[in-house]
């Protein structure tokens, strides 16, 4: 388990990513019951006021590397799912800025011991 920072603007995307996800959740591979609880613990780390304001500190979540491994894979589909939308250059843009942010937490050996490539 590790501590990442996220700030609010990053949460509002990931929740987006997580309502995506559930959207699409029958006919993918990830566990609807993983992304709602990542979408609840994210949730509660800002009160109704931020989160209708979009404006708050940042603050920390307690992630392991399967929490963002999951998160990866939602990014993955969704932007494969947008490849012939006029969009996707934007979210291309946020999926390789997201990937940045979260990735790092955790070291090249630790993510192909995740992949089975270690």
């Amino acid at each position: 388990m590790r501590d990442v920072n996220l700030s609010l603007d990053a949460a509002v995307a990931l929740r987006e990513l997580l309502g995506i996800m559930l959207d699409q959740g029958w006919g993918a591979d990830w566990d609807v019951e993983h992304v709602v609880g990542l979408d609840t613990a994210i949730d509660a780390l800002w009160d109704a006021q931020e989160w209708v304001a979009k404006v708050g500190p940042e603050r920390v979540l307690p992630m392991n590397i399967e929490d963002v491994a999951l998160l990866l894979q939602g990014m993955a589909f969704t932007e494969v799912a947008s490849e012939d939308l006029p969009w996707i250059d934007m979210v291309r843009w946020t999926a390789d800025f997201m990937t940045a942010q979260l990735r790092p937490y955790w070291t090249d050996e630790e993510w192909r011991a995740l992949t089975g490539r270690g």
